[in-house]
């Protein structure tokens, strides 16, 4: 555990929940943290540091960080690499912070097994994967002045971990024969199709749903024409939709043109890191996992192992998807001073990087450790 974290855990076991907030403005939020692995032990405390200085700010009550082992350094300790200790503790927290996991490396038996984002996601159903991507003004952007969001659908489709109710998706009838599953149903659909519609209705009012029904005409088709008829509950929505192959050139082209786009599993996984590029870095790409009742703030990029503990990993993605959380915590507590949070810390972003201070992937030359702290002050700044 590093030094970050240790602070973490002293400051967890020194205020152990909401009442070690007594006096405190507003109510108190208990978040856990998974560091993970690779560069997730470094980006995952920069986030913790920015959050603080973020909430400080807002005047909201401090973060009650419960850490919680996950990923290989779990497997060493409690022999799995998502103890169940972790799940229980999970629920009976407000959101967590998730860092990213290598699980390729870890040992047989674990390997083979669901990764612990993936356990997660289908332990919470977190069935909403929202995943923004904003350039930033003085940065290195494919398409300058790109702002969109892609809502993926992160329970079902053609991922073989997603496509059943135990066991996997995908097998081999025989050594040289391997089949994978596809699963859409009309009820998957219709959920992650209204959080996008909502969302689009927050933001520009557009609606692209994205699919491959000239070729998977009866399980993306599914996908395409059940959006389509949600739309009718959102006439104040604009719609249109692409074939997967031509949505890739568009967001090469124009990726300035879009607003929200919805789209299955897969589809949605590989735009992502696509616009994540196209807006600067897949380093500055965030997201969030989310069900009606859970939330879970990831960083779309994994977790860098050929960079790990050198301090020169971005922390961008894993810090707005700090902010993530706390807006999506926000509007379900009805508490201004988290979503003000949240605000200072997008802002607080952009300004360090409109400043100059920017980390390697992005042109510059700061540590993760030194972006984070220059986040800080800038927040400070604001107030």
């Amino acid at each position: 555990m590093n030094e970050r974290s240790e602070h973490i855990g002293e400051r967890a076991h020194a205020t152990p929940g909401r009442a070690a907030h007594a006096g405190a403005p507003g109510p108190a939020y208990r978040l856990g943290v998974l560091e993970g692995d690779g560069i997730g032990p470094e980006i995952v405390p920069a986030c913790v540091t920015v959050l603080d200085a973020a909430l400080a700010a807002a005047g909201a009550p401090a973060i009650d960080w419960v850490p919680l082992p996950l990923g290989r350094s779990a497997i060493d300790t409690h022999g799995a690499a998502v103890p169940d200790s972790t799940l229980t503790t999970l629920a009976e927290l407000d959101a967590w912070l998730l860092g990213p996991h290598d699980s390729a490396a870890y040992p047989e038996p674990h390997r083979s097994r669901l990764n612990p984002s993936g356990t997660i996601r289908k332990h919470f159903d977190l069935f909403a994967n929202i995943r923004p991507a904003k350039s930033f003004e003085g940065a290195n952007a494919i398409v300058a002045g790109t702002d969109l969001v892609i809502v993926r659908e992160n329970t079902q489709g053609f991922y073989a971990d997603r496509s059943t109710y135990k066991g996997s998706g995908e097998f081999m009838p025989s050594p040289d024969v391997a089949i994978a599953m596809g699963i859409i149903t009309r009820q998957a659909v219709e959920r992650i199709a209204v959080e996008a519609f909502e969302l689009a209705r927050r933001r520009r009012g557009k609606l692209t749903i994205v699919h491959k029904a000239n070729v998977l005409k009866m399980t993306t088709g599914l996908f395409r024409d059940v959006c389509r008829e949600k739309a009718a509950d959102y006439p104040d929505v604009s719609i249109d939709d692409f074939h997967i192959d031509a949505m890739t050139v568009h967001l090469v082209r124009r990726a300035d043109a879009f607003d929200v786009i919805v789209t299955e599993n897969m589809f949605g996984d590989i735009l992502s890191d696509l616009a994540g590029e196209i807006a600067g870095s897949l380093g500055i790409a965030p997201s969030i996992n989310s069900s009606h009742q859970h939330a879970m703030a990831q960083a779309a990029h994994g977790s860098a192992p050929d960079i790990a503990g050198r301090d020169l990993a971005n922390p961008i993605a894993m810090i707005s998807s700090g902010a993530m959380l706390l807006s999506w915590l926000a509007a379900r507590r009805d508490d201004v001073a988290l979503a003000e949070a949240a605000t200072l810390i997008e802002a607080g972003v952009a300004g360090t990087v409109r400043s100059g201070t920017r980390t390697r992937d992005m042109g510059g030359h700061a540590g993760t450790r030194e972006f984070a702290q220059a986040v800080a002050t800038t927040i400070k700044r604001l107030r």
